[in-house]
């Protein structure tokens, strides 16, 4: 009956997988263009925005050290909405939309994103100077 249960409770959780190496093709896809190719808020399309696209490698730095999972992941998927875009941000949002998996906040507290947002934040994590 405990094996039962374990495997049930496993089952219940999402396993929060990161990738960053597809987190890093993700970004060249659909990020690269306005934050440059080492997310350095340098990329092509940089100087036609309102707002200049800021250096991604920084963010562990700007936030005393700690890496930003809940401003990551809000940015990415629309729920803190960057107005200079008019829309969201990114424009292609819908396609990091999907089945949630959950990530962890420096505090311990869970937020629900998908997989293509948990690869992303991985994969910048892995940039931080």
């Amino acid at each position: 009956m405990r094996f039962l249960l374990t495997i049930l409770l496993a089952m219940s959780s999402p396993a929060l997988a990161q990738d960053a190496e597809r987190g890093e093709a993700l970004f060249s896809l659909h990020c690269a263009s306005c934050h440059g190719r080492e997310a350095q808020g340098n990329g092509p399309m940089a100087s036609v925005l309102t707002v200049q696209p800021s250096n991604l490698t920084t963010l562990t730095q700007r936030y005393d050290g700690v890496f930003p999972v809940e401003r990551v992941v809000t940015r990415i998927d629309g729920r803190d909405p960057l107005v200079s875009h008019g829309s969201d941000m990114p424009v292609y949002g819908w396609f990091f939309e999907g089945q949630d998996v959950t990530a962890k906040t420096a505090s311990g507290q869970p937020i629900l994103t998908s997989q293509p947002v948990i690869d992303l934040m991985a994969w910048l994590e892995s940039v931080q100077q």
